[in-house]
């Protein structure tokens, strides 16, 4: 990483200056409101720090859109606002690309093309991808990051702590602290582009014999800190499918389910960030993935749980979700928890369990599940507050993103059988076997 490029002091206050002028503004009027008695409408407030945030590129733009998909970590006010935040902003310009080309690839980078389009095909809030293609004729796709993002994700790290403040300074019960630390992990990863190889190298190996989807090779003698160079995947946007035969949609949804699930249930990797813009889908309604920066390694406990508290749920054995919960992380449940986690299970679990095509919402109103997740937790705390493990927060992550794929195409799936197929003769050795060799192989191990 060059020199200039690093985290620096000035680059931090440069970002603190930038950030706190507009976050720091609305925490003052939180802290009125809460020793000064002065009213706010958090309606309002919670408007003005979507507005706030949504300025601004980078890791706080990311982390803001991440808090709103956490149950019960934000006031559910604030939680609808930033749940609209898209990272979206204008792509930097062609005199920016060309600097920093030649400062990850040398004077003579445009050599190293036959074609290098100046205008972004995508731009996000770590940085851009331009289309390109190699002298031997392969298109390839260049995502460049943003400048400064290690100071700025430093200093936005900072800042998240006053957006958690907002959640805090109404209730606190609310136990944010694992969740901070979790998000800072993922963040800081999300910036090493070396790392990002390796990830695409782990999804290559786990979903190397599923057919139906596909993963990008990296290019890695265009590729360094800050640039990763892959092989260019065309495919066109999931939306474009909703307008499709109820078959298609279908088969659609079954490769997505496969896509983000048989890494997590076979070698307990969960790629933690499936909004739109990291997918596209080939005419054969097979997926493309191409983006690695959000990738979670999960122990295999973990996983042992997630499945050990679907068969509780299925045979009624509260022993059975007790140990599921412990595998998981939580400690200390009194009997009364155990009764609300189990009840929120059962929402969770409800279409695996339903051995019959269905919908994933059939029968709900639109927003039940935010609000039986807000009920759950609002009731945990009343008994004393749980501390949610950090593997949650990717993991609630990328289950109401990929929710959130199957509503918008009206899938209606034999989930139950589709999970059944998926999780048969499961053991969580020969789990933990298949991830060492596979974190070895990418050499993540």
């Amino acid at each position: 990483m060059a020199a200039d490029e690093g985290d620096s002091l000035g680059g931090r206050l440069g970002r603190y200056a930038k950030v706190g002028s507009s976050v720091g503004g609305l925490a003052v009027k939180l802290a009125g409101q809460r020793y000064l008695g002065f009213a706010l409408d958090r309606d309002k407030h919670a408007g003005e720090l979507k507005a706030a945030l949504g300025g601004l590129k980078g890791p706080l733009m990311k982390a803001a859109q991440l808090l709103a998909t956490i149950p019960d970590a934000l006031p559910p006010e604030y939680a609808r606002e930033l749940a609209q935040l898209q990272a979206n902003a204008p792509a930097m310009g062609w005199a920016f690309v060309r600097r920093r080309m030649a400062s990850e690839l040398g004077p003579d980078w445009q050599a190293k093309f036959a074609r290098f389009d100046k205008e972004a095909s995508f731009a996000a809030s770590l940085g851009q991808v331009h289309r390109a293609t190699l002298p031997d004729g392969t298109d390839v796709a260049c995502k460049l990051q943003y400048p400064d993002m290690a100071s700025a994700l430093e200093a936005d790290l900072n800042q998240l702590k006053v957006v958690f403040a907002v959640g805090q300074r109404f209730d606190p019960a609310i136990r944010t602290d694992e969740i901070h630390a979790e998000i800072t992990m993922r963040l800081r990863e999300e910036l090493d582009y070396r790392r990002e190889a390796k990830h695409v190298g782990l999804y290559r190996h786990m979903l190397r014999t599923e057919p139906n989807v596909h993963v990008p090779d990296v290019v890695a003698s265009h590729s360094t800190d800050r640039l990763l160079t892959m092989s260019w995947l065309a495919g066109g946007p999931l939306l474009d499918w909703k307008s499709r035969s109820q078959d298609e949609k279908d088969a659609l949804a079954v490769n997505m389910f496969r896509a983000w699930y048989v890494p997590f249930y076979s070698y307990g990797v969960i790629h933690g960030d499936p909004h739109l813009g990291n997918y596209t889908v080939r005419p054969d309604g097979s997926v493309n993935l191409m983006d690695f920066g959000c990738v979670r390694i999960f122990p295999p406990r973990f996983v042992r749980g997630s499945i050990e508290l679907y068969r509780a749920l299925m045979a009624d054995d509260e022993a059975r979700a007790v140990a599921a919960y412990e595998d998981w992380g939580f400690t200390g449940l009194s009997r009364e928890m155990i009764a609300v986690l189990n009840r929120w299970a059962a929402f969770l679990y409800g279409p695996l369990m339903d051995d019959r095509p269905r919908r994933l919402t059939e029968g709900m109103a639109e927003g039940y599940g935010r609000e039986m997740a807000q009920n759950v937790f609002g009731e945990l705390r009343k008994m004393g507050g749980v501390r949610p493990p950090r593997e949650f927060v990717f993991m609630d992550r990328a289950a109401i993103g990929l929710g959130a794929v199957f509503i918008h195409l009206r899938a209606s799936i034999n989930w139950h059988r589709l999970f059944e197929g998926m999780i048969e003769g499961f053991d969580m050795d020969a789990l933990a076997a298949r991830q060492d060799v596979a974190l070895k192989e990418v050499g993540l191990a």
